[in-house]
This record gives C-alpha cells, sequence and structure tokens, in this order.
C-alpha cells in the first residue's frame, strides 16, 4: 500500500524553537517536568515583554501542591526578583493563606497568567496572555491541582475566556478541566479596599477562604 504523503501530520516543532517563536505551538506533554518549562521560560522571548523584564517570574511554593493560586502579572518587586507575589499584595495573600491554614511554602502553588512584567504594571494585551498561557497549562497539568484560585479578573479571563466582572463572579466555584476553580479578589484590590466592615472586599474574601478550606477538606 503507497503512503499517501500529503496526509502526514506535520513533524513536531524542535524545542529550542517554542521559546522564540509564538507562532509555535506548545502542546499538551511538551514538558516533561517543570525545570524543562522553567529553562524554556527563562530563555523566553515570545512576545514584547521579553525585552523589558529584569527577571522571568515562574512560580514559587509547592509543585505537589492540591491548591494553585494564578494572578495576573509580574510587579517590580517580582520582576526583581524572579518571584510572583512577593511585594506588598503578595505579603497580604501570604497572610489571607496562613488565616485558613495554608502554608505559602507546603500547601501551594503560586504562579500567574504571564511571566514577565508588563511595562508600568499595566494589564497583559490579549496577544501577550497567548503567547504565554501555553506555559501556564502545562504548569497546570504538571502540578495537577485538584483546586485553583484565580486572583483577580485577568486570570479568570486569561485561562477561561470569561469577561464577567470580578465583582459579580467572585466566591462562585466551576468546574474548569476536571478543577475546581474560584475566582477571588485580588490582593491588591484589597490593599485598595482595606475596609474589614461587612460586605466588603475584605470581608468577602474570607468568606471565600472559608470556601476553600471547605472545598479542599472535601477533596481530601
Amino acid at each position: 500500500m503507497q503512503m499517501d504523503l500529503f496526509s502526514l501530520p506535520d513533524p513536531p516543532a524542535q524545542r529550542d524553537q517554542i521559546p522564540q517563536d509564538s507562532r509555535v505551538p506548545i502542546p499538551p506533554g511538551t514538558y516533561g517536568d517543570l525545570a524543562e518549562l522553567g529553562s524554556d521560560c527563562v530563555q523566553c522571548q515570545r512576545c514584547g515583554l521579553g525585552l523589558t523584564r529584569k527577571n522571568v517570574v515562574v512560580a514559587r511554593g509547592n509543585p505537589q501542591a492540591t491548591l494553585m493560586v494564578i494572578g495576573e502579572g509580574p510587579g517590580q518587586n517580582e520582576d526583581e526578583t524572579g518571584l510572583p507575589f512577593v511585594g506588598k499584595a503578595g505579603q497580604l495573600l501570604d497572610k489571607i493563606l496562613l488565616s485558613v491554614e495554608l502554608n505559602p511554602d507546603r500547601d501551594v502553588y503560586i504562579c500567574n497568567i504571564v511571566k514577565c512584567r508588563p511595562p508600568d504594571n499595566r494589564v497583559p494585551t490579549p496577544e501577550e496572555v497567548a503567547a504565554c498561557i501555553p506555559y501556564l497549562h502545562e504548569q497546570i497539568r504538571l502540578v495537577n491541582p485538584a483546586v485553583i484560585l484565580l486572583a483577580g479578573a485577568t486570570a479568570v479571563r486569561g485561562l477561561t475566556g470569561m469577561k464577567d466582572p470580578i465583582t459579580k463572579i467572585r466566591g462562585q466555584w466551576f468546574d474548569w478541566q476536571g478543577r475546581q476553580c474560584l475566582p477571588i479578589f485580588h490582593p491588591s484590590y484589597l490593599l485598595r479596599n482595606a475596609s474589614p466592615e461587612r460586605g466588603g472586599p475584605k470581608w468577602l474574601t474570607w468568606q471565600d477562604m472559608q470556601s476553600v478550606k471547605r472545598k479542599l477538606k472535601e477533596l481530601g
């Protein structure tokens, strides 16, 4: 039987092309472990953010954690240290996690929609998100969390495509590819709205974290 050469699939892209060209796909299963993924992220020039960053910000926390927290993108402190959520918003995130007995180093894996700081901490563009999001998909596959917290509207939109305001969807659980996801306020929003009054963002976040604690207990 003669093989139809025109029906053969395209050969897989070379790994060394992935960090250099956003047109090169990153299909599921590309990376065998997080170290391989991190190596490509450090070299990455898939979008213009690679030209202005100081450091690539991949993740911090436990790669075996049941809980993943996804934020928007690195800020100045994160760009300088190479670690996500280490500025004032990150310090508040750690306090929020500790308030429900979740150790940020042991119980959580923390990352962002994009791995490089957008200039002036602006919201990443759709093109920047599209170039970077395949790395996040691979992180989710490799870490395999049961629960994902989406901190802020950019995280929700970047991962799921949902465009609802965070004030409308926060605190509402939904399933995404077999994982339980919960939108919450970004810690930077809480810094700007710090009143503990009932019904305010800080009070609502406390309710959300109690829900997270119950969900993790339910899932074992």
